[in-house]
């Protein structure tokens, strides 16, 4: 069996498409006021793609950003995981596409869907990869296109969503940076978030806000006090706190049960929106470009969303 060894963040990087949408400018689409909109969700606007942006380019891009930033070549790499459940081609997986697209042969790849908890539940298995010597360097990514799944006569999906990706380049480390990972499910609450098929053969997305917010605020603390128990800290010991960006009243509503103070709370949501699998790598990537964080500081990263899935850990940042 090989040696195990430690496994830390060493680089981060970030796409966002190129179209930045306003609430003022989406508002009259969906047959709502711009503060009604900011009032629901804190969201103030959001990206969408254009039509040469797709899940993989997007991917790619924020993947090359985040080995250069780790100095990582990518002829080191050995693993490339991609979260995602927007890809439009179900097959084939997306991941061995965005490793070509960036210069990366031979390696593993694979997609991985767990819907807004997918970068959480990836970075876990890289970390785990590089832990027992199964992988020098392991690209992680999480890519959403859900404008591909909007309908503007539902509000509540149509002014929250938003594209883009993120990733993280997981490598060996002497301390461990990555600290074990909290994940589970609760199958029985699937329908309340997800896809559905129209009379016309168009698939959008379907959520029940009341019901998501109600699941997300009283089980998500439960799970964040259960990762600081799995990383042997305590709540106060964390320096910032990176959820999945689902919506500004949740974020704040979790960061006041927890007791986290404001300004050590993430919220990317206000200008980047819901982005499901790519929003918690896209808000620790702009918290690091804020120049706000120091290498070393304790991040709490915490997915939770459609399934209903959820994963967490502590990760220090590079």
């Amino acid at each position: 069996m090989a040696q195990m060894t430690g496994a830390a963040i060493t680089g981060l990087g970030a796409y966002r498409p190129s179209r930045l949408i306003t609430n003022e400018e989406i508002a009259g689409e969906a047959g709502v006021t711009p503060e009604w909109i900011e009032e629901r969700t804190g969201i103030r606007s959001r990206y969408r793609s254009g039509p040469e942006e797709s899940v993989t380019m997007m991917a790619a891009e924020a993947g090359g950003k985040a080995l250069a930033m780790a100095n990582v070549d990518p002829a080191d790499v050995d693993l490339v995981i991609l979260a995602s459940a927007t890809k439009k081609d179900r097959i084939p997986g997306g991941a061995p596409e965005v490793a070509s697209r960036i210069g990366i042969t031979t390696t593993g790849a694979f997609d991985l869907n767990a819907a807004c908890a997918g970068f959480a539940y990836s970075i876990g298995l890289a970390a785990n990869e590089i832990r027992v010597g199964s992988a020098r360097n392991v690209l992680v990514v999480g890519a959403e296109q859900l404008s591909r799944f909007i309908d503007p006569e539902d509000p509540a999906t149509y002014v929250i969503f938003g594209d883009g990706a993120g990733a993280a380049v997981v490598s060996p480390s002497e301390v461990d940076g990555i600290s074990p990972t909290v994940w589970g499910s609760d199958g029985s609450r699937a329908d309340i978030l997800g896809t559905k098929w129209d009379a016309n053969g168009r698939e959008f997305a379907k959520m029940d806000g009341p019901l998501v917010y109600r699941w997300s605020t009283k089980n998500v603390p439960r799970v964040a006090r259960k990762v600081c128990a799995f990383a042997g800290i305590e709540l106060s010991d964390i320096d910032w706190f990176v959820p999945h960006q689902a919506n500004l009243r949740i974020v704040d509503q979790l960061a006041e049960i927890l007791q986290i103070p404001d300004e050590k709370v993430a919220k990317d949501i206000i200008d980047t929106g819901n982005t499901s699998a790519a929003s918690v790598p896209l808000a620790l990537s702009r918290l690091h470009e804020s120049g706000r964080t120091s290498p070393g500081d304790r991040v709490m990263l915490l997915g939770f969303g459609a399934g209903l899935a959820y994963a967490g850990q502590i990760i220090r940042m590079p």
